[in-house]
């Protein structure tokens, strides 16, 4: 009998639920997979590497699925918050920091020391870590592995078993079981194991990710991976055409049919792994407006360098003479320019009164780009852009976003920021889809404010630290550029106060007044004014 004085006054234990015997063996199994890869990282030499690595990634997912099944499949489906503010790991407390400290180091090794991984250079042969996954990379693709195979392979692992345990969790909500199988399959067929196969059918090919768009895909338009697709042939062509279509045509017309939600919480892999092995950190995003005011100003800045550095890359191999081939810097940089004009004289035209004082800062931040590329190409040569080494610019995008924010920040930090900080703050492709969703899509998520009991159920499980209650109790609908449209919100109610819905433009943006029930004359009346 524990002698532990409880001071709380609550008739709810505020405790966090003890774990049962199966669920402290199932971490043992998990911590022993974990020892091998550790092992490895120390430069073990194993008989057999290929066994091993199969025990040591069997392990960690049959730890993960035992751990699961004991700890919803003993109870009733429904919403279940069991205490997440009680646990070290998932409040900031001890373990929430070591994880942290854990994850952030593995990271800044992964993209900046990989030597330290066992990587060999110079036709040296790998060893520690990464040469444990060499039997697996041999397997498909018929060379050894490389730091981004063995990522790519824990990254497929950690989705796919806590994918699994995310189900079980929400397995009275058939969104979320559908969702959950949508990124699952799209980490292990389209970013896991079809480049590999890419590879083995023409290893000239560069690594192409088909699901992964620009500006996330921001090395698809660098000169050796442009150069790499055109020497291939029709099918090098048909992959860059591809990828420009995405951008431009498929992830428009996605965005007006279904948000962004049709990307962020059913393809994307940093979106999947947020909301499968990150599912436990998702109540630790900042719901305050200080923290909302930073995510707009930061994430569309990212946005601004992340079309700027794409263009200047581009520029960077482009000639100058015509005779040569017809797209050169002058007419780059002009049709560069006449399409950002063209879609912000759209957007001031049908939605200035949307955006209310936000277009200011649109304005301002369109003139920045379009004075930064003038300064680019006015004051560019051959070998420098904006006074600095061309080769350094190209690599400097991938560096500060590609590496440290979308990496070591954006998933290092989940115990810390919660689970969808790279998502909410940095990701340029958010941004993107952010705005064609608060201007042009018919996605929303409409509420009952009649019904609303304010138990925070939803504002305390919204990884984009949306304050889904203050919309709930006013029975108005949320539309934010943030919003991924995961449904957990939804299904986390007790009430079915929230709905996702696809529906007309009309009617989509409410004004602030308090609305009582689903009165629908009430609506229309205050929708109209």
């Amino acid at each position: 009998m524990s002698n532990k004085i409880n001071h709380s006054m609550s008739l709810a234990k505020p405790d966090a639920l003890d774990i049962t015997n199966k669920q402290k063996i199932a971490l043992a199994i998990g911590i022993i997979g974990l020892l091998i890869l550790t092992l490895a990282l120390f430069n073990t030499d194993f008989p057999n590497k290929g066994l091993f690595l199969t025990l040591a990634l069997g392990l960690i997912s049959g730890g993960i699925i035992i751990y699961s099944r004991e700890a919803y499949l003993s109870k009733l489906e429904g919403i279940k918050n069991d205490g997440v503010w009680f646990k070290s790991i998932s409040s900031r407390g001890t373990w929430g920091w070591i994880v942290g400290v854990i994850l952030t180091a593995f990271y800044i090794i992964l993209y900046f020391f990989p030597k330290y991984l066992g990587l060999g250079t110079d036709g040296a042969e790998n060893t520690g870590l990464i040469s444990l996954f060499d039997p697996l990379s041999k397997l498909l693709s018929g060379r050894p592995a490389s730091q981004w195979f063995v990522y790519g392979t824990l990254y497929t692992v950690a989705i796919l078993a806590f994918g699994y345990k995310f189900i079980l969790k929400y397995r009275h909500n058939r969104y979320q079981q559908l969702r959950t199988g949508s990124v699952m399959f799209f980490q292990l067929g389209f970013a896991f194991l079809i480049p590999e196969f890419m590879y083995v059918m023409n290893n000239d090919l560069p690594y192409y990710d088909l699901k992964s768009v620009w500006p996330l895909n921001y090395y698809i338009f660098d000169e050796w991976s442009v150069n790499g697709f055109l020497s291939n042939g029709n099918i090098g062509l048909a992959l860059i055409l591809f990828g420009i279509i995405s951008i431009f045509v498929i992830t428009p017309i996605l965005t007006y049919k279904y948000g962004k939600r049709w990307y962020c919480s059913w393809v994307c892999g940093c979106g999947g792994l947020a909301e499968t092995a990150g599912d436990s950190f998702r109540q630790l995003s900042s719901k305050k407006m200080s923290a909302w005011k930073l995510e707009r100003w930061l994430i569309h800045t990212v946005l601004v360098f992340s079309v700027v550095m794409t263009v200047a890359m581009i520029y960077t191999y482009l000639g100058y003479d015509k005779n040569d081939f017809w797209l050169t810097r002058g007419v780059f940089i002009s049709l560069v320019i006449g399409f950002l004009t063209l879609v912000f004289a759209g957007v001031m035209y049908f939605k200035r009164q949307e955006l209310g004082k936000d277009a200011k800062y649109g304005a301002i931040g369109f003139f920045v780009v379009i004075a930064l590329l003038l300064i680019m190409h006015f004051t560019g040569t051959t070998n420098q852009i904006f006074y600095i080494k061309s080769g350094a610019l190209r690599s400097a995008y991938g560096l500060y976003i590609g590496s440290i924010f979308s990496g070591v920040i954006g998933t290092g930090f989940y115990p810390i920021l919660g689970s969808r900080s790279w998502c909410r703050f940095g990701c340029p492709m958010a941004a993107i889809l952010g705005f064609q969703q608060r201007l042009f899509s018919k996605f929303r998520i409409t509420t009952n404010g009649g019904q609303c009991i304010s138990c925070g159920n939803c504002s305390n499980s919204c990884e984009m630290g949306i304050d889904v209650r203050a919309y709930a109790q006013k029975g108005e609908n949320i539309v934010r550029s943030s919003c991924v449209g995961c449904g957990i919100c939804s299904a986390v109610c007790p009430r079915g106060v929230l709905k996702l819905e696809n529906d007309s433009m009309e009617g989509r943006i409410n004004p602030t007044e308090v609305l009582l029930g689903n009165d629908v004359d009430l609506m229309d009346l205050v929708n109209k004014k």
